[in-house]
């Protein structure tokens, strides 16, 4: 750590540039602004002096390429880090209470006496502050409190995974405050699935936090959660023609932990029909063949996200691979059917009995007819609400961008670029 004046000195000076660039800020005029108002908003919010012992942390939003819905599976995903976190500024406080401030949002305080989830914490950014606090404490750290001020660009409902950005941000400060940086990737990401599962209630898979946490371009193999696979995967997509852009449905992510709780449920109903915990312990020939009784055992549409769920964990090497060596013409096409994948068999476009509202499937359309035959473009992460996901070639860039938003309001398209690390201290 080192003094908040020092820091601010660092900054002025200069000596931050680097480290910004490392996390793709194009603009260093605005990024050392940002880092600027963070100093600012740490110590009036805390009350910090000059010489407070700071540190500055950064941790990325995540964009999942391939892999809808396979990773609580135990599947294979890729998934990339992108140029959208959450960026904050730490320091112990010396008391048993971390205090939490996301600007724009009210201050959390959660007091260390106990670790054990809280109901009444349920779906609240305290349920994710102290189910990472449990996590490093259940690994022997000395865990006490802090204090945290973070600016975030990664929104919430965004579909590029603000909670497992704020948890992976969590899991790096407390790394350094107390764990003496000894905790890798893979093991923040793995607290930080336990922290929203337990704690937050969110029965998610293990992708979003390992993108976040690792970093650039990665193929992860999760058929061992304990210790999954992951290969890093390059890729230049504005090298190879393309821009990748996030586009809003406008939809909210509220109220539908039931339908994303339903997923997982009823490919595990699949799993347990053959006395299996999850459908990658399953082959894909026993669905065919008992599908008459499997059918009547757990309904149409476990039996399809199951058939989702066997293809779109094939395509995840194909992407890959197809990234790698620069053929985007087959990349393309296998998103095109993993889009299509999710919205016939997974089903995971618009809740259950949605009729006047159907934000998702528009904002698919309107891409369709923008991309005129060219690029591709998928559900987004969870689906139901929030995001879309486009690739579009740098030519029509513009012409696309305009389009979307004449269609579904201004600012709805984001041009974003997978950043080429995951959750960091970024200084000292």
């Amino acid at each position: 750590m080192q003094e908040l004046g020092a820091v601010r000195n660092a900054l002025n000076a200069g000596e931050l540039d680097g480290p910004l660039k490392g996390l793709l800020c194009h603009d260093l005029a605005a990024g050392r602004k940002r880092v600027a108002e963070l100093l600012d908003g740490f110590q009036k919010t805390f009350g910090a002096g000059e010489d407070t012992p700071v540190t500055l942390c950064s941790a990325p939003g995540r964009t999942e390429i391939c892999g809808n819905h396979t990773d609580h599976q135990h599947g294979r995903v890729l998934a990339g880090a992108v140029d959208l976190d959450f960026l904050a500024c730490a320091a112990p406080n010396g008391t048993n209470t971390i205090r939490f401030q996301s600007q724009g949002w009210p201050l959390v305080e959660v007091e260390l006496d106990t670790l054990e989830p809280r109901e009444e914490e349920k779906e609240s950014t305290a349920s994710l502050v102290r189910g990472m606090a449990a996590q490093a404490a259940q690994r022997g750290y000395p865990v006490s409190g802090f204090d945290v001020y973070a600016t975030s660009e990664v929104l919430p409902g965004s579909g590029l995974s603000s909670s497992a950005a704020c948890e992976v941000l969590l899991g790096v400060i407390e790394n350094h405050l107390f764990c003496r940086d000894e905790l890798d990737a893979v093991t923040i990401a793995q607290m930080g699935q336990k922290a929203e599962n337990l704690y937050f209630g969110k029965p998610s898979g293990l992708m979003d936090q390992t993108a976040s946490s690792v970093g650039g371009a990665v193929a992860i193999d999760f058929a061992d959660p304990a210790a999954p696979v992951v290969r890093t995967v390059a890729v230049d997509l504005a090298g190879l023609g393309y821009a990748l852009c996030i586009i809003d449905s406008g939809a909210s992510h509220a109220d539908l932990t039931a339908e994303y709780a339903a997923v997982p449920q009823e490919m595990g109903a699949v799993a347990a029909y053959f006395g299996k915990q999850v459908l990658r312990e399953v082959e894909e020939d026993q669905v065919i063949q008992a599908l008459p009784q499997l059918r009547k055992a757990v309904g149409d549409r476990a039996v399809l996200r199951a058939l989702h769920f066997f293809a779109d964990d094939k395509r995840v090497a194909r992407e890959a691979d197809a990234l790698e060596q620069g053929d985007m013409d087959t990349f393309l096409a296998v998103v095109n059917q993993s889009g299509r994948s999710s919205w016939d068999l997974l089903q995971n476009i618009t809740p259950a009995g949605a009729v006047a509202d159907q934000a998702m499937a528009v904002a698919l359309a309107v891409a369709e007819r923008a991309l005129a035959g060219r690029g591709a473009c998928r559900v987004h992460g969870g689906g139901f609400a929030g995001t879309i996901q486009a690739f579009v070639p740098l030519d029509l860039l513009e012409s696309f961008r305009t389009q979307v938003e004449g269609c579904l309001g201004e600012g709805s398209c984001h041009v974003l670029s997978i950043r080429p690390v995951g959750g960091v201290v970024l200084w000292p």
